[in-house]
């Protein structure tokens, strides 16, 4: 008895202080013309490409690579309803070319280097029409800290994945990739089994988080302490939230996207006019954000993997 006490102590002190540690900035923020609230929450996810935290050895392992200026390598939009509606994790390319308010127009990865987090909420809000409500953030680093505290993830690779452009390789098969190789995946948009290039990368980022939320959640993670206390102390280092942010939010959100490997999330991609993935299909995309902001189902023909 006295040893489980002592573990629902560790427990409950590694959640304050993830809960009070975490990093958090004033991303979501009114305005004049802001999308109203409406059905569901919605979750801007953002995978900066922040060298914070690595030396230069470390930039070298991780083929980053000079970004010539921090922006948004990753962005999606988690949209999770207020009914029994299936959730839903879109990604908007980060070629894509939208309207970045006080800045004309631009790609949309660089709103955040341009106006920092805000920029990018207020970017993404204007481009869909959906309100965001929480705001979640990880760099380089963090990412590779959080899958490696959770003993790393499972995922089947369907064949070898080689970047021309790193030089790196993730081996075909079921494997348990490390902090390190799961980086590699899902930055990977150059090699033959990525030939839709980013449109590919952020299939596969989806694949991902799919498999991480479900490894955190599963009862190995949960009902061990050793894996989850882990989990948890990794927190503060690895992720930005929103001023407002807590960590049961956080929670929640890794929560739904649970049901991506067995298809009780939508997963999908902003409806783009071309490979590109420049420019919006504008009334495929209307479409999708309307479906969203009224908690209805996204319409099957919609569904861009």
């Amino acid at each position: 008895m006295s040893v489980f006490l002592v573990l629902l102590l560790a427990l409950v002190a590694a959640w304050v202080y993830v809960d009070f540690s975490l990093d958090r900035v004033e991303a979501v923020n009114d305005y004049e013309g802001r999308p109203a609230a409406a059905s569901g929450t919605n979750w801007l996810i953002v995978g900066s490409d922040s060298r914070e935290g690595l030396d230069p050895e470390d930039q070298q392992r991780l083929s980053t690579g000079d970004s010539g200026g921090r922006v948004a390598d990753t962005i999606m939009v988690a949209h999770l309803p207020d009914n029994d509606t299936r959730p839903t994790l879109m990604s908007v390319p980060r070629d894509l070319r939208l309207a970045i308010p006080g800045h004309g127009s631009g790609r949309v990865n660089s709103a955040y280097s341009l106006g920092g987090a805000p920029t990018l909420v207020r970017t993404v809000e204007q481009a869909t029409g959906l309100r965001i409500d929480h705001y979640a953030e990880i760099g380089l680093a963090g990412f590779e800290d959080i899958v490696d505290a959770i003993g790393g993830v499972e995922l089947n690779i369907e064949s070898d994945m080689h970047d021309t452009r790193t030089g790196r390789t993730v081996e075909a098969g079921n494997r348990k990739l490390s902090g390190e190789e799961a980086l590699h995946f899902v930055r990977m948009r150059h090699s033959d089994a990525t030939p839709r290039s980013d449109l590919d990368r952020v299939a596969n980022q989806r694949r991902f988080i799919g498999a991480l939320a479900d490894q955190a959640a599963s009862p190995a993670t949960v009902l061990n302490p050793f894996r989850l206390i882990p989990l948890l102390s990794a927190g503060p280092d690895a992720l930005t939230v929103d001023d407002s942010d807590r960590l049961h939010h956080l929670v929640r959100l890794a929560w739904s996207m649970r049901g991506i490997s067995d298809d009780s999330v939508v997963t999908t991609t902003v409806p783009v006019a071309s490979a590109a993935a420049s420019a919006m299909d504008e009334a495929r995309a209307q479409q999708m954000f309307d479906a969203l902001r009224t908690d209805q189902p996204v319409p099957e023909e919609l569904v861009f993997e």
